[in-house]
C-alpha cells in the first residue's frame, strides 16, 4: 500500500499522508514523499501544493519513534565518535533533505492540517508556506523533550523564526503541544478552519490565478531574507539529535516506555 499519494486538478497538487492506523511518519514515507516532492517540482503544470492526513484525525501523528529507536542502535554500534557524528550529520539525511525540498519548492505549499501535528508531523507542517488547522480536539507541537529526546527536523530551528525564541522555547522545552485555536493565537497556524482540506484547496485556487514566476520570486527572497543560517543550524541539531540518541540511555528507556504503555507523547 502507497503511504503517499497524488491528486493532481486544475494546477493544484494534494498529496495525502496515509499510514494507518496511527498516521506515522517513517522511512518508507519519507522515501515516497521525496518522489513525489520531485513529481510536483518537475511538473509546470502544478502550481501550488497542499499537504494533508489521509488517516482521520490526524495530520501526521509524529516520527516513528520505534524507528528512531533503531537508528539508535545503529549509532551505538558504529563506534562513530561524537564529531565524526556532528559532521556527518551537516550533510543531511532522508527526512532533512526531503523536508528542506518542501522548503525551498518555488512554488507555494500549504498544510491542511486536519488532526494530530506533533514532533516530525509539526517540523513538517513548519517546512510549508501556509498552515491551515482544522477546529477540533487534537493536539499540533513539538513534544519530544517529553521522551527524553529534541525536535530533531528543524524543529528547534524553525519554530522559533516563527513565533519567536522565548514562546517557543517554552514551548519545546516543556514539551507543550496546543489545540488549534492556541495554535492560532501563538502564530504556529495561520487560519483555523471547520475543515481544513477545503479552505487550503481554496487558498490553494486563489494562489494558482496568480502568474507563477511572480510567487516563486518572491517567495524566494523572503526565505533568503530571513533563513539564511537555517542550513548550518539544521545540520547541527541533525548532529546533536545522532549523539543524544545514540549516548543517552535515559533517552532510549523514555522511549522505550512510550511504546510500550500506549504511546501518549503528552505525557512524560
Amino acid at each position: 500500500m502507497s503511504l503517499v499519494s497524488l491528486e493532481i486538478e486544475s494546477g493544484i497538487a494534494t498529496v495525502t499522508f496515509i499510514n494507518p492506523p496511527r498516521g506515522y511518519m517513517n522511512a518508507m514515507q519519507v522515501q515516497e514523499l521525496d518522489e513525489v516532492v520531485d513529481a510536483v517540482a518537475a511538473d509546470d503544470a502544478v502550481r501550488v501544493v497542499v499537504f494533508t492526513g489521509g488517516v482521520p484525525g490526524v495530520f501526521i501523528r509524529h516520527y516513528d519513534v520505534a524507528e528512531i529507536l533503531a537508528a539508535a542502535d545503529v549509532i551505538r554500534k558504529s563506534g562513530h565518535a561524537d564529531a565524526a557524528l556532528m559532521e556527518g550529520a551537516r550533510a543531511g539525511n532522508a527526512v532533512s533533505k526531503v523536508f528542506d525540498k518542501v522548503d525551498r519548492l518555488s512554488k507555494p505549499t500549504i498544510a491542511a492540517i486536519n488532526g494530530f501535528a506533533q514532533g516530525g508531523g509539526f517540523e513538517f507542517a513548519l517546512c510549508c508556506d501556509l498552515r491551515i488547522a482544522e477546529s477540533g480536539d487534537y493536539r499540533i507541537g513539538l513534544p519530544e523533550t517529553n521522551i527524553g529526546i529534541f525536535p530533531g527536523a528543524g524543529g528547534t530551528e524553525r519554530l522559533p523564526r516563527l513565533i519567536g525564541e522565548a514562546r517557543a522555547l517554552e514551548l519545546i522545552l516543556r514539551g507543550r503541544t496546543v489545540g488549534p485555536e492556541e495554535a492560532l493565537t501563538l502564530g504556529m497556524v495561520h487560519e483555523v478552519a471547520d475543515r481544513a482540506l477545503p479552505r487550503a484547496l481554496e487558498l490553494a485556487k486563489e494562489l494558482a490565478a496568480k502568474p507563477a514566476s511572480g510567487l516563486a520570486q518572491a517567495k524566494a527572497l523572503v526565505k533568503n531574507a530571513t533563513n539564511q543560517t537555517l542550513d548550518d543550524a539544521c545540520g547541527v541539531a541533525r548532529g546533536r539529535f545522532s549523539i543524544l540518541i545514540a549516548r543517552d540511555d535515559g533517552a532510549e528507556s523514555a522511549m522505550r516506555r512510550f511504546i510500550a504503555t500506549g504511546e501518549d507523547i503528552n505525557k512524560s
